[in-house]
């Protein structure tokens, strides 16, 4: 009954009462998080080796009962497999994505499957993962690149639009907290933080312009370098304009200092996909440690930027799973918590006994879009992807990693489409008096 009904059994007696909603979506996270966990077990190097003592699993280890296996382990190791699983997981989700257009209650039929039949969606998730790798070499990988390409890029968008949220949030409840109790504690408070994220921001400024640029040369990394500390600085003196102040109170350093750092550290990952050894410390060390040979899978030791992309991608889809926005722009931008959903739509309902139980809270309306959430999903996928392999792109073979100016630039844009989309915040309440943008 709970592998294969709704999302409430799924609670057991010492969980809380919650919406059925919050659970499905934190479900279907985890497995997004599944295909991750498998994606880094496949690229961590020396997998291979450990495969190999398995005797009569891989090629040229042995035989079962005299006959010869023809598993060939480099098939499921490296970046061939990152970009196998991260196709299955992206397929996984853009089937629900589909199948999910327009659903507006519970009442659908629909809903139910969204909400159940856990243990078939697994059975679909791993069908899926074995026939990708069934997918002829060819030109998969290097086409699949530019998709994920595409998909990071708009994950990417998604994830300044909840960081800017955050900001502003953060803000105005340090602001009220201020104006209902501790003034001094809270304004303290706020400083010190901006502070932090300023002077963190420099230490990287400084840092970038001494590993990643030469006296001579290196003019790309220099330019990037200059022109987002020019729009950080520009982002941080118009925050504090006293017209901007008059039409958004709560506007300030806090979210310019946030969004500066956030900015810092993409550029600080598209500077590390640069293809110049002289201009790309980091380069050398994946060459170092990742040299491909015709018996070796393609491997490579993960690198800060990517660790930090790691992180700040399960911070953001556990935000997209868990929470909606305090801001009604944001939650119509992201189609959660749509007005009314929810609203009286069934009571905590608790079986004999005490037994904790999930309560439909959809029967009015969804809470949220369920394919939009499919398709952010599906983008997280393809941007986890992109991670775990730094973004670099294997030849046809499989033999050759290369680190394009494709991923640079995508990076790069992406960094300026936050800044326009954060000075766009903070100038909208101006040019458009007329709109609410409470």
């Amino acid at each position: 009954s709970c592998l294969c009904g709704s999302a409430p059994c799924l609670l057991c007696g010492c969980c809380p009462s919650t919406k059925n909603s919050t659970i499905t979506r934190l479900l279907f996270t985890l497995f997004l998080f599944f295909g991750t966990l498998v994606s880094v077990i496949m690229i961590i190097p020396g997998v291979e080796k450990e495969l190999h003592k398995l005797p009569g699993f891989c090629d040229g280890s042995g035989s079962v009962l005299g006959v010869q296996t023809k598993v060939d382990c480099s098939s499921f190791l490296g970046h061939k497999a990152v970009y196998r699983m991260g196709f299955a997981t992206a397929a996984f989700f853009c089937l629900f994505a589909v199948l999910m257009v327009c659903v507006r209650s519970s009442k659908d039929p629909r809903a139910a499957l969204q909400n159940g039949f856990w243990f078939f969606k697994f059975l679909i998730l791993v069908g899926i993962t074995v026939g990708a790798f069934y997918i002829p070499d060819g030109a998969f990988t290097s086409v699949w690149f530019y998709f994920g390409v595409v998909g990071s890029f708009l994950f990417i968008l998604i994830q300044l639009v909840l960081l800017i949220d955050f900001a502003h949030s953060w803000s105005q409840r340090w602001l009220r907290n201020a104006d209902e109790g501790n003034a001094k504690g809270w304004y303290a408070a706020l400083c010190a933080v901006t502070s932090i994220f300023y002077a963190a921001s420099i230490a990287a400024v400084v840092l970038l312009y001494v590993y990643y640029t030469k006296p001579e040369g290196c003019t790309e990394g220099k330019a990037f370098i200059s022109i987002n500390l020019i729009l950080c600085l520009v982002i941080s003196v118009v925050s504090i304009l006293p017209k901007i102040q008059e039409a958004q109170p709560h506007s300030g350093l806090l979210q310019a200092s946030l969004i500066t750092l956030y900015t810092i550290y993409v550029t600080w990952s598209a500077l590390a996909n640069v293809p110049t050894q002289r201009c790309n410390p980091t380069l050398l060390v994946r060459n170092s440690t990742a040299s491909a040979t015709a018996s070796e899978p393609l491997t490579a030791w993960w690198d800060a930027p990517s660790i930090v992309g790691l992180v700040i991608f399960i911070l953001c889809t556990l935000f997209i799973s868990l929470r909606s926005s305090d801001h009604p722009q944001v939650n119509k931008l992201m189609l959660t918590e749509e007005s009314g959903a929810g609203a009286g739509a069934g009571a905590e309902e608790e079986e004999e006994g005490g037994v904790r139980r999930a309560f439909d809270n959809e029967q009015d309306g969804v809470c949220y879009n369920y394919t939009f959430f499919h398709l952010c999903l599906l983008l997280a996928a393809l941007y986890i992807m992109m991670t775990l392999t730094n973004w670099y792109r294997p030849d046809e073979s499989l033999q050759v990693l290369k680190s394009p100016w494709t991923a640079v630039w995508v990076k790069i844009c992406s960094s300026w489409a936050g800044l326009l989309l954060y000075l766009w915040t903070l100038v909208a309440p101006l040019l458009l008096p007329n709109r609410d943008f409470s």
